[in-house]
């Protein structure tokens, strides 16, 4: 296990590119302070490459969060994400936030 540090900007809603690495997030430490907002994600085959919305089923893929949590992400729905971003709030409903909101993203190597 191995965490990454990743930063949505005061007044933006997004994180910049994380290259994964070959790694699978499996959760995401929430920041003391947080504009309410749920988590949804991009995703990208390549460094600099064009993102797009992700998907689980029909709905984009969210996870319901608060500050000072711990939160669960099932791995096996990264599988295959070369390079991710995170966002606040949806693609339709971007969230800024209101200070920069460091996220800890935990990932682990796949397994064998």
């Amino acid at each position: 296990m191995e965490s990454l540090t990743v930063t949505i900007s005061s007044g933006t809603a997004i994180t910049g590119e994380i290259d994964l690495k070959g790694r699978i997030p499996c959760g995401i430490i929430m920041p003391a302070a947080w504009t309410a907002a749920t988590l949804t994600f991009q995703v990208s085959d390549a460094s600099g490459g064009t993102y797009v919305n992700m998907y689980d089923g029909g709905s984009e893929k969210s996870e319901t969060v608060d500050a000072s949590r711990y939160i669960v992400m099932d791995p096996a729905k990264f599988l295959g994400v070369p390079f991710l971003k995170v966002r606040s709030g949806t693609a339709g409903v971007p969230v800024n936030q209101a200070a920069d909101r460091n996220l800890i993203l935990m990932v682990s190597e796949p397994a064998a």
